[in-house]
């Protein structure tokens, strides 16, 4: 697109020419990905609105309701000893989403600077780097999770700790393999040129230039993450009862299915739609922050 020119002020951008509007513009018209984005963003409004939503408290037990099914008094139906399912799944929203964006950030937070300095340095540097890589990635990341949360032991914080630390080699393995493809670009060869320290190389110059892939791996992982956390919270390594936690959620309803399929009908519903919001916002990202796209 050329850009108009006014005579006296001079050429006149183009707002849509900005890297970030042009992503917004081409994200705006995906439609799988606007439809990630509106069930992220419904899951996140119930879990942070839920301490003003007029729903019964989340441990409070009606045994003159044990296992009742969804009614006009409870939406959701009730759990084996009354608890109010729906006020349960809102407030187990925020454990599942929680778990799901600490865990990504830990793995961000490790992974992204040892990727940086593998792929910037290479040598013995990125061979040590590398097999320590490698060998956490020959684990499989459900197995690693459980093994890395029984040792912490069972509790939220230490299943975010454990998904965390699981995910950490698929973010080294890519910033490393962003890094190497950038620092060979004319514009790295000019700040070294010119003198600039590799602290303010990686900073300014690569790492900016390999954001986005990383962007779109991270809302990817936090769908695998919450899958993590209810997989642990359901063999009780994650959230500990009586705190709700949709994978324990469906841990304590597995007794009764027959009975009240209900409870476990709900919390696996949720699941589904978060992890479907994540991965379809994911793609949407990944197309809309491919430059071979513009």
């Amino acid at each position: 697109m050329v850009a108009a020119t006014d005579p006296q002020a001079g050429p006149v951008s183009d707002p849509m020419s900005k890297p970030e509007n042009r992503v917004w513009k081409k994200l705006r018209h995906h439609r799988s990905a606007m439809l990630g984005g509106f069930l992220v963003l419904f899951f996140i409004a119930i879990a942070i609105l839920a301490p003003i939503l007029p729903i019964p408290e989340p441990q409070a037990t009606d045994w003159g309701a044990v296992r009742e099914a969804p009614s006009m008094a409870h939406l959701f139906g009730t759990d084996e000893i009354g608890r109010d399912v729906l006020s349960r799944m809102i407030w187990g929203a925020q454990a599942s989403l929680l778990a799901g964006v600490v865990s990504v950030g830990i793995a961000v937070l490790i992974g992204v600077p040892f990727g940086l300095v593998a792929g910037y340095f290479g040598g013995w540097i990125d061979a040590v780097i590398s097999r320590f890589t490698e060998a956490l990635l020959a684990v499989p990341f459900l197995i690693l999770a459980i093994a890395l949360a029984a040792f912490l032991g069972p509790s939220l914080t230490n299943a975010m700790i454990a998904i965390g630390i699981s995910a950490t080699p698929i973010f080294i393995r890519l910033t490393r393999g962003q890094v190497i493809s950038v620092k060979v670009e004319d514009y790295v060869d000019s700040a070294r040129a010119i003198g600039l320290p590799t602290r303010m190389i990686l900073s300014r110059y690569i790492l900016p230039n390999v954001a986005a892939p990383i962007l779109v791996q991270a809302t990817l992982t936090i769908a695998t993450a919450i899958i993590a956390e209810a997989s642990l919270s359901f063999l009780g390594l994650g959230q500990q009862p009586p705190a709700p936690s949709w994978g324990s959620m469906l841990n304590t309803a597995k007794n009764f299915l027959n009975q009240a399929p209900w409870m476990a009908l709900w919390p696996g519903i949720s699941i589904f739609l978060v992890v479907l919001g994540f991965n379809l916002l994911g793609d949407g990202l990944r197309d809309a922050l491919d430059p071979r796209e513009h």
